[in-house]
């Protein structure tokens, strides 16, 4: 195993912890700065939509930087964000310094994956790719539910630091075991979002949004709708948070499987009528500690097990720029989870936490409308395409 794909794949290790592990100290962080959990809910909201917002833009304003800066860089911006939130007395502070360290996960993530793919040779290359998104796999299953259990020992920001120290190894690794790396061509940001011109695409991201959308408000207020089995203990709920990121580690995995056997509509159709029916019962399953682990175990596979077919289809719709749909596709994932953030905040004061699963399967239901509308306008393409080609044949 290559040691310098090991370096970018903690870095993304850290970037997905630093994501996850809010979830499971909310409570804490909103005792400690006197505060609600739906306010301190946007720290959520703002690390995601900075992450959302700036990555398109950033990777085309630094497309001429050199790599192995722009990822030190990178990693230097999110452990200074990270750092300053763990400092932090005043929550307007933690939220601003959440959108820092949510800068630096932008700059980092794109470019980390651009990196593993120069580093490898082009039958590798696949490879190399997996080994530095397992980072962020990995940060589900262990970063989340280990960074949930120190703050249980200790406070929310302790969780903080140890999120700090993970993005520090990170970049003094990449400075010191990364060699330097060629410039990628740079491309406009018109040039990137211009496929989202497609009406298939746009409804197959927004198929994305509102999913993830459902998926990440539950998990951002966990610790609400769990209570009743966690009580309050973040040492239990960071042992809900690992099965969960077991659970979503199998679903990626199995999806992966599954998309080459299977045409993509009926994985993603499967997975979203499954996930609104578990969320539409979690109000009672959350009640005890078996059925909420089934809860857990469904939800898990059917959130991360979405990922791979939805980005089959975009690939299927238009594999000349592949690289940038997928890239589009986490830019809309991570915008529903910082609207994710919003909206729970809003059901929490109204509703409470114990329906806000409710609401989430409604988004996931209207993801289902979006994909399959996304499914019936490539239908009708192929058969026009294959219309016109008939023409041409008679014709000739």
């Amino acid at each position: 195993m290559d040691r310098r794909l090991l370096i970018l794949a903690l870095g993304m290790f850290a970037m997905g912890t630093d994501n996850f592990v809010i979830a499971g100290i909310l409570p804490g962080v909103a005792a400690s700065l006197r505060t609600s959990v739906s306010a301190a809910g946007l720290m959520v909201t703002f690390y995601a939509l900075t992450d959302a917002i700036s990555a398109p833009v950033m990777a085309a304003v630094a497309g001429a930087w050199p790599r192995k800066l722009l990822l030190v860089s990178a990693l230097g911006i999110f452990v200074v964000g990270n750092a300053i939130s763990a400092l932090a007395t005043e929550l307007h502070w933690v939220l601003w310094s959440r959108a820092l360290a949510g800068f630096g996960a932008a700059l980092f993530s794109p470019t980390a994956l651009g990196v593993a793919s120069s580093l490898a040779a082009p039958e590798k290359r696949g490879r190399a790719l997996a080994t530095v998104t397992a980072g962020l796999t990995g940060a589900t299953a262990l970063g989340s539910p280990i960074g949930t259990f120190i703050g249980g020992f200790g406070s929310w920001r302790t969780t903080l630091w140890f999120v700090t120290l993970l993005g520090l190894v990170s970049m003094i690794g990449v400075w010191t075991m990364l060699p330097s790396v060629a410039r990628p061509p740079s491309v406009k940001l018109r040039d990137r979002l211009a496929p989202v011109r497609d009406v298939r695409i746009a409804l197959t991201l927004l198929t994305s949004l509102f999913a993830f959308g459902g998926f990440l408000m539950v998990y951002t207020y966990a610790g609400v709708v769990l209570n009743r089995v966690t009580h309050g203990d973040e040492r239990i709920l960071a042992g809900m948070f690992l099965l969960w990121g077991v659970a979503a580690t199998l679903g990626n995995l199995l999806a992966g499987r599954l998309v080459d056997r299977f045409r993509s509509r009926h994985i993603i159709n499967a997975m979203l009528c499954v996930a609104a029916i578990n969320f539409c019962a979690l109000p009672w399953t959350s009640a005890h500690a078996l059925s909420a682990a089934l809860a857990l175990t469904i939800w898990g596979i059917c959130g991360w097990g979405l990922i791979v077919p939805q980005q089959h289809r975009l690939v299927q719709l238009s594999p000349q720029v592949a690289p940038l749909l997928l890239a589009l596709n986490n830019t809309a994932t991570y915008i529903g989870l910082a609207c994710s953030g919003v909206l729970g905040g809003a059901v929490l004061q109204s509703m409470g936490g114990r329906y806000l699963s409710v609401v989430a399967a409604v988004l996931i239901a209207i993801a289902f409308a979006f994909a399959e509308a996304a499914h019936r306008r490539t239908a009708r393409a192929q058969v026009a395409r294959r219309a016109t080609a008939n023409r041409e044949t008679e014709a000739a």
